[in-house]
């Protein structure tokens, strides 16, 4: 079997985009050329690796096995160019992560930090919900990935980097922001606006309340901290947040964090990656970063 490490990206391309012409377009080909390297491809195989349906391509069975092959092995050229890379005394290449939306409130800073130490190398950055990043993860789509529960069931690199804790946030005037101690009970006629189901802080927060037997008036779900505190604001009900969704001052954002007994839930950032794929140059040292800058959560979180 025959098959050139373009045409191998070409056809993840094919994989990533849904469609040939994208994919002409991201390797910077004509479509009727792509169209032809991916025949040749097929042929190599000798099975159908995709079919268009309404316009769009799916993976056959046999498409989906290239796709992960093709992706392990030109994962595995990119680690060598980069230990190569190292051997020289190079900083240049590529580092791709994957975040859940809840980070996007850090992320920039940590990744500022990093691009100015190494001012050569490019990163990709995918803010997605949980399950966006889980699905990626699963696929080994990324260098590393960013969340604050990461799945159970996967062979992974862990490793906590920073204070994840979350708190009740209820909007400025509220009657409640003057009181210098709260109970849950004290919420129970309260709604709520919370992150939808399957996030990692409705999870947690989940759990607590079902600790603390505790069941909320849920008004609304919604798939942004942004949409939340804005909603909190808007005073449709109280929610709980991750403290970095604040920002320094929450009272900038309309909202107050509630001082309620049992908060903030301790949670975690963890910094993960499938065990099976070896950490490049690149990655150790964004790891080496994070591990240094990440930090508990204080006021300027």
């Amino acid at each position: 079997m025959h098959v050139t490490f373009r045409q191998l990206r070409l056809f993840l391309a094919l994989a990533e985009t849904g469609s040939v012409s994208a994919a002409a377009r991201v390797m910077h080909v004509t479509q009727p050329t792509a169209s032809m390297q991916l025949r040749e491809v097929t042929q190599a195989v000798g099975l159908p690796l995709y079919e268009v349906v309404s316009r769009r391509v799916h993976l056959t069975e046999a498409g989906v096995e290239l796709a992960r092959t093709a992706r392990a092995m030109l994962g595995e050229w990119q680690a060598y160019a980069q230990r190569i890379d190292a051997m020289r005394g190079l900083t240049r290449g590529r580092l791709s992560v994957s975040v859940v939306s809840t980070a996007e409130s850090f992320m920039p800073r940590l990744l500022g930090g990093f691009c100015e130490r190494h001012p050569g190398i490019d990163v990709a950055l995918q803010v997605l919900n949980r399950d966006g990043v889980v699905a990626r993860l699963r696929d080994k789509l990324d260098d590393l990935y960013i969340m604050s529960l990461p799945p159970a069931d996967l062979p992974l690199e862990d490793r906590v980097f920073m204070d994840n804790p979350l708190v009740v946030v209820a909007p400025l005037g509220h009657a409640l922001s003057t009181r210098a101690r709260l109970r849950l009970a004290d919420l129970r006629n309260e709604p709520f606006v919370l992150r939808e189901r399957g996030s990692g802080t409705r999870i947690a927060v989940e759990a607590h309340f079902r600790r603390q037997r505790f069941t909320p008036q849920v008004r609304m779900e919604l798939g942004s901290n942004e949409a939340l505190r804005a909603s909190v604001a808007g005073h449709l009900g109280l929610s709980v947040l991750s403290r970095h969704a604040l920002g320094p001052r929450p009272q900038d954002q309309g909202v107050v964090v509630l001082p309620v007994q049992g908060f903030p839930i301790a949670s975690k950032w963890h910094l993960v990656r499938p065990r099976s794929r070896q950490a490049t140059p690149i990655v150790r040292a964004f790891e080496a970063h994070l591990m240094e800058t990440g930090a508990p959560t204080g006021p300027e979180a």
